[in-house]
């Protein structure tokens, strides 16, 4: 449920909004059309576009207490795909595994676990499945040269109907590395953009970029390298000052409208700010 902050927005409301951002002659550009607010325990981890275009949103307080019980402790950014909600969780430092927790359109939640392979991060900090439904892809955090891609939950034939295990099937080999990946989502069946976290500007010329991850062809089940570029720098906005934290990011097909989440500083951060793109054409 999306949870509006109703005096925060009137504050912040006055920040004009972006000119565009930069791109190559005749290339289309993604332009900053809009800003909302969500609370940030309720939203501040990631949003999903329903196919009426509302937005669900997560949150730490959206975790059920039933699979804190379990140890899965944080909630990542999640997807929608053919009325499912595909939710990315974690545990502690010493977790051995990963889970993701698929929501049919009936209610019915089902837990799908992946045991870490030898050098796997325990860290779930995404879920975003492929156009066709067939391919969820995931990350993990810090500096990393891939991205993790398993069957869908449900949607894939070849995993178990009602939960269970789920193996790796393959990776997205990227061709230059990225740090802190907080969430991707499919522009089409050959692009993601994903939400960096990276402050340090030393992997691309932004702060805390926009990536963009181009495929050679759709996700089909075999080993696949991703061409990565920084589209534009995250906007860093807001009356309290300190680090801000880009989160999950989503794009709603039916009205081509990408939007990715950024948390305030300091003592704004109950407030996470959901920015508004569309693509235009120079």
């Amino acid at each position: 449920m999306k949870r509006q902050l109703v005096s925060l927005t009137a504050l912040l409301g006055a920040f004009v909004l972006g000119a565009g951002t930069a791109s190559a002659a005749g290339d289309p550009r993604w332009e900053e059309t809009g800003t909302a607010y969500t609370d940030t325990l309720g939203g501040g981890q990631g949003l999903a576009s329903r196919a009426d275009g509302s937005l669900l949103y997560r949150g730490l307080a959206d975790i059920p207490l039933s699979l804190r019980i379990k140890g899965w402790n944080h909630v990542g950014d999640p997807d929608i795909a053919q009325g499912h909600v595909f939710d990315a969780y974690q545990g502690p430092d010493t977790a051995t595994s990963k889970m993701f927790a698929v929501t049919t359109p009936a209610g019915k939640r089902y837990e799908y676990v992946h045991r870490l392979n030898p050098g796997e991060k325990l860290n779930n900090s995404f879920a975003t499945v492929s156009p066709d439904g067939q391919w969820m892809v995931s990350g993990e955090w810090g500096e990393q040269n891939r991205l993790q891609v398993f069957p869908t939950p449900l949607l894939n034939p070849s995993t178990p109907p009602a939960g269970g295990d789920l193996k790796e099937a393959w990776q997205i080999t990227l061709d230059k590395p990225v740090r802190d990946i907080q969430g991707c989502d499919f522009v089409t069946d050959t692009r993601l953009v994903c939400a960096s976290n990276d402050a340090t500007g030393s992997l691309f010329p932004e702060i805390r970029p926009l990536l963009q991850v181009d495929l050679p062809r759709k996700l089909d089940g075999g080993p696949i390298t991703g061409a990565v570029k920084s589209l534009f720098a995250l906007p860093q906005r807001g009356i309290c000052t300190g680090a801000f934290e880009a989160e999950g990011v989503d794009y709603d097909t039916k009205s081509g409208t990408l939007r990715a989440e950024v948390i305030q500083p300091g003592v704004c951060a109950v407030s996470t700010t959901v920015y508004s793109y569309h693509q235009v054409t120079n």
